[in-house]
C-alpha cells in the first residue's frame, strides 16, 4: 500500500461555505425548511453538470442556489462550518480557509455583520473540536455591483486578523463572464489596506487573459483556479516570477467541462513552470470529490510520486495564511510522513 494521503499534513485553501456541505446535511436542512431539492441533488449525485453541447456553469449555479436556499438559520450555518472542519481534519488538513459571502445569510441573522460574526464564531468552535485551524475568507460576487464588494471589503477589514476565527482573506467569485475585474479594484484596495490576503477567482471559465487582467487589476496573493494560464507560457512565467500561487481544483475543472477528462488538467505544466500550487476541493457537495481525492488524482492520474505530493502539501501550507507555527509543525510532520516506508 502507498503512503496514506489522508495522513499527509496539508492546508485547504479553496472551499466554499455552501459547497462544503455534506449531502446528508443538505437533505436534512431541506426537510426542515420544507423545501424540495432538485432531482440532481437527490437521485443523481454527484450531478452531471456538462453535456456535449455545453459546459456546466449554469447548471452548477442553479443547483448551488438551490442548496444555498436551504441554509436559513444560524444553527444551520454553525453545522456547516463544524462539519467542514471535521471532514477536513479527517483528511489530514491542518489549516482550512473557508470562503463565504455573508450577503446570502444576512436575512436570517439580522444583517451582514451578525452573519459574518456567526461564521467567525462557528470557525472558532469548529477548530476547537476538530483540532485544526479555521480562517475565513470573505468573498464578493462578480454578479453584484462593485459597490457591494466595497461594503464587504470594509466588513472584512473590521474583522481582519491572524489565525482561527478571524477574517484572513478577501476573494471574488462567481461567473467569470460577468463583471469587469477592474471594477473591483477599489474593494481589493480596502482589503489590502487591512492586511488581508487577496484571493480572487480567475482563469478557469475564461482563458489566460483573465489571469493577466486579475494580476493587473487586483494584485492578488493567490488566484482561485488559474489553470487556463497553462495555455500561454508568458502568463506562466509571470505567475512564477511574481510568486502568485494557484488554488487548483482538478475535480471541479472536469465536472464543469473546462477539461474533458482528468488527465487534461495541466497540473504538471503548472508545477513544471515553477508555480506554487495548492490543491482544493472547491464544492464537494456538487462535484463529489473532496481534498484527498485531488491528491489521489495527482498520484494516480498525473503520476506524481510521494516526494512531489509532499511538495504540493508544503506549497499549500506556505501559500496559506496559517500562523507560522502551524506551518512549521505541519512541515515537520510531512517529513515524518515521508519517512514512513512506502508500503
Amino acid at each position: 500500500m502507498p503512503r496514506p494521503l489522508d495522513q499527509l499534513p496539508k492546508a485547504h485553501l479553496h472551499l466554499h461555505f455552501t459547497g462544503s456541505m455534506r449531502l446528508s446535511t443538505l437533505a436534512e436542512l431541506a426537510a426542515t425548511e420544507g423545501l424540495r431539492l432538485p432531482h440532481a441533488l437527490v437521485d443523481e449525485w454527484p450531478p452531471r453538470l456538462t453535456s456535449v453541447e455545453s459546459r456546466g456553469w449554469f447548471r452548477f449555479q442553479r443547483l448551488y442556489d438551490a442548496a444555498r436556499a436551504c441554509v436559513r438559520s444560524p444553527e444551520a450555518m454553525r453545522r456547516i462550518v463544524r462539519e467542514a472542519a471535521l471532514d477536513d481534519a479527517s483528511e489530514g488538513s491542518r489549516w482550512l480557509e473557508i470562503q463565504v459571502d455573508p450577503t446570502s445569510y444576512a436575512p436570517f441573522c439580522g444583517g451582514l455583520t451578525p452573519a459574518l460574526e456567526q461564521v467567525l464564531e462557528s470557525a472558532t468552535a469548529a477548530a476547537a473540536e476538530s483540532g485544526i485551524g479555521v480562517g475565513v475568507v470573505v468573498a464578493a460576487s462578480r454578479i453584484r455591483h462593485p459597490m457591494d464588494a466595497r461594503t464587504l471589503a470594509r466588513l472584512a477589514a473590521r474583522y481582519a486578523g491572524e489565525g482561527t476565527g478571524a477574517v484572513v482573506g478577501f476573494g471574488l467569485s462567481n461567473d467569470e463572464h460577468r463583471g469587469a475585474v477592474e471594477d473591483f479594484a477599489p474593494a481589493f484596495g480596502i482589503a489590502r489596506g487591512a492586511g488581508l490576503a487577496l484571493v480572487p477567482h480567475g482563469g478557469e471559465l475564461v482563458g489566460p487573459e483573465a489571469v493577466i487582467r486579475t494580476l493587473d487589476a487586483l494584485l492578488p496573493d493567490r488566484i482561485g483556479h488559474g489553470v487556463r494560464a497553462a495555455e500561454d507560457p508568458r502568463v506562466l512565467e509571470r505567475l512564477a516570477r511574481e510568486g502568485v500561487a494557484l488554488e487548483v481544483c482538478p475535480g471541479s475543472n472536469v465536472a464543469l467541462g473546462v477539461y474533458d477528462a482528468a488527465p487534461a488538467v495541466p497540473l504538471r505544466t503548472l508545477l513544471g513552470a515553477g508555480i506554487q500550487v495548492a490543491l482544493g476541493a472547491d464544492d464537494p457537495l456538487l462535484f463529489g470529490t473532496r481534498l484527498v481525492d485531488q491528491y489521489r488524482a495527482a498520484r494516480e492520474v498525473h503520476g506524481l510520486d510521494d516526494e512531489a505530493l509532499a511538495g504540493l502539501a508544503r506549497m499549500s501550507l506556505r501559500a496559506s495564511t496559517a500562523p507560522r507555527d502551524v506551518v512549521a509543525r505541519a512541515e515537520e510532520d510531512i517529513d515524518v510522513w515521508l519517512a514512513q516506508p512506502d508500503g
